[in-house]
C-alpha cells in the first residue's frame, strides 16, 4: 500500500482538477492515479489498470475531504 503522504498528493489534486471539470468523482480519481502511475493522462480509450488499493485510498481521502 502507498503511504500517506504520496495519498494526499494524488487527493488534493483530484480536488483540484475537479474545480475545473464536470466528470464524475470516481472518473477524475481514476484519472489522476492514472497520470501518477503512466506519466501521462488517459485517451478514451485506454485500458491500463491501476493500482485498485492506491485508486480506492484515493477515493476515500478525497470523500473524506469533502
Amino acid at each position: 500500500m502507498e503511504n500517506a503522504f504520496l495519498i494526499d498528493q494524488l487527493a488534493s489534486k483530484v480536488i483540484t482538477d475537479f474545480d475545473k471539470s464536470n466528470n464524475d468523482l470516481e472518473r477524475k480519481c481514476w484519472t489522476i492515479v492514472h497520470e501518477y502511475q503512466h506519466g501521462f493522462k488517459p485517451t478514451e480509450y485506454d485500458i491500463r489498470e491501476v493500482e485498485e488499493d492506491l485508486y480506492l485510498a484515493v477515493l476515500s481521502k478525497v470523500k473524506a475531504d469533502n
